[in-house]
């Protein structure tokens, strides 16, 4: 089973890796007691992320996630990393590939299917829905330093 390995820390971040993205799917992600989730890791504990939560999962051709979900809070981004596949959302199903970007409301009932001939690698980043204003935009947020650059 693959971990995830601490790179470097400071007092304001964390580096972490997960490995390569082919190897995302030696991870293993304890459910309950009798079922282990194959391909899947959560990232936000190990970087100490405190506005948001994210994960890879690597779903092998023919793979779905199992299941739909919903969420009480969280909004959803899905980002296609590589592969192809199909996603559902609310009954509705498209095609997605490597570069798709899909953004589901806490109530959207959503799952994925890997429907290609190679393993499908997505990463996926949740947080709390409506929590950001238009003052939280990156224009308005990011702050363009004086200080050297140093490599």
């Amino acid at each position: 089973m693959k971990k995830i390995e601490t790179i470097k820390k400071g007092e304001n971040y964390v580096a972490v890796s997960v490995g390569k993205v082919n190897e995302i799917i030696e991870h293993e992600l304890p459910m309950g007691p009798d079922f282990t989730l194959k391909g899947k890791v959560f990232v936000g504990q190990a970087v100490g992320a405190t506005g948001s939560e994210l994960s890879f999962q690597t779903l092998v051709p023919g793979q779905d996630s199992g299941f739909l979900h919903t969420h009480k809070t969280h909004e959803e981004l899905y980002i296609i990393l590589r592969g192809e596949g199909e996603y559902q959302v609310d009954g509705d199903i498209f095609p997605v590939a490597e570069g798709t970007v899909i953004r589901v409301a806490p109530d959207g009932k959503r799952a994925l299917k890997n429907t290609g001939a190679d393993n499908l690698t997505m990463l996926c980043i949740q947080y709390k829905a409506n929590g950001f204003t238009e003052a939280d935009s990156p224009m308005e947020d990011g702050v363009i330093l004086k200080d050297e650059l140093k490599w």
